[in-house]
């Protein structure tokens, strides 16, 4: 029902900027809540940050609270990912997830990798 496409992640130096992008899709389908996710080698997945549809409450984990940033562009069925003054501990997969008629639905993950 829903497809979502990332892209946006790479390599980038401590201190450095990031902007991922979630394309989604779907001929029938109602989002409640849009978020993202990042999973680093050997450990879980964990949560980074959501989004209501209406684009309010952005709520963050406290790790990334005050350099990520979430928001989304309704017109472009976009939701976004600001990655601010990265550090080597954000290095992971970054997925996006919406929720849609209750069901969760992910994109394939884009890498994201903090080095000097």
């Amino acid at each position: 029902q829903v497809q979502l496409v990332e892209s946006g992640g790479g390599l980038v130096q401590p201190g450095g900027s990031l902007r991922l992008s979630c394309v989604y899709s779907g001929s029938s389908y109602s989002i409640s809540t849009m978020g993202w996710f990042r999973q680093a080698p050997g450990k879980e997945r964990e949560f980074v940050a959501n989004i209501t549809w209406s684009g309010d409450n952005p709520y963050y984990a406290d790790s990334v609270k005050g350099r990520f940033t979430i928001s989304r562009d309704i017109a472009k069925n976009t939701v976004h990912l600001q990655l601010d003054s990265l550090r080597p501990e954000d290095t992971a997969v970054y997925y996006c997830s919406i929720v849609s008629f209750m069901q969760r639905y992910w994109g394939q993950g884009t890498q994201v990798t903090v080095s000097s």
